[in-house]
């Protein structure tokens, strides 16, 4: 019988030690931004800032393998699960020395079970093939928008309402987006949703301010988000067909705005 050659297999491309990165570029921006927030709220930083924002990173990378595992279902991939295992670990580590060295300790606990219980939705979401959903982006952003209580519990030891307002005000500002980006799809091209969501958000922004959480000064910057969203709806052809390099840049340079009056409504006078 004749055997017909094969050719040798390629060696893989993407070894067990070469890192893995998440490509979700949007969302360092919304970890950056936020932890900022948190710190600038603090008015200070210190060695425990900075390595909480190692531990928010670590616990950002480490979900990325964790989605590509749960995709693949079939096998086991060892690369995928040395990384998961490295971020998780330098993420638990750190997360161990910070709740050692505080006082209080409980604020921690409760945004770890927060992140938690936000990696398990979006892990069944992915499993059920419906990580793109509305709902499930959302707990993305919320779970995310976390280091702003994280930098500000590490840096003083505690946790005030102003660290809650920030998470909830950074959550509704970077969710505008998961409504701006769908403008760009044929079957969800409505702006009713999204004209929903921003009523809903203002309100409760300025609830935020009304209850004395955030003062006036911190509250204008979520405007950036309106005037961004009332932009696309003005342009919304030109928004609709354009590069999605252009989409990044708009919400990027939003969110480096929000970020700077943010920050300077909340630093001291002396660094203002």
């Amino acid at each position: 019988m004749t055997t017909i050659p094969t050719s040798p297999q390629p060696r893989s491309l993407n070894p067990w030690y070469r890192p893995t990165f998440s490509p979700e570029h949007g969302a360092y921006v919304v970890l950056l931004v936020s932890f900022l927030t948190g710190a600038a709220a603090a008015q200070q930083w210190t060695g425990a800032t900075t390595l909480a924002l190692l531990c928010v990173y670590s616990g950002f990378q480490a979900e990325h393998p964790l989605k590509l595992q749960i995709k693949q279902r079939s096998s086991w991939k060892p690369r995928w699960l040395v990384w998961l295992g490295l971020y998780g670990g330098v993420a638990g580590a750190i997360a161990l020395w910070l709740v050692w060295q505080s006082l209080t300790p409980w604020p921690l606990f409760v945004i770890l079970g927060l992140a938690i219980a936000a990696t398990l939705v979006d892990g069944y979401a992915v499993w059920q093939r419906q990580q793109r959903s509305i709902a499930n982006e959302f707990v993305a952003f919320t779970a995310i928008c976390l280091a702003a209580p994280l930098a500000y519990w590490a840096t003083t030891g505690t946790l005030s309402s102003l660290a809650i307002a920030l998470w909830l005000m950074n959550t509704l500002f970077f969710s505008s987006a998961i409504f701006t980006v769908k403008l760009r799809k044929v079957r969800t091209s409505s702006l009713w949703p999204g004209l929903v969501f921003h009523c809903v958000a203002t309100g409760l922004v300025l609830l935020l301010w009304q209850v004395h959480w955030l003062t006036f000064f911190t509250i204008a910057a979520f405007g950036v988000v309106m005037l961004k969203f009332g932009l696309i709806c003005w342009q919304k052809d030109w928004y609709c067909q354009t590069k999605i390099q252009n989409v990044a840049l708009l919400e990027t340079t939003t969110s480096l705005v929000f970020l700077a009056i943010a920050a300077l409504s909340l630093l001291p006078p002396t660094l203002n």
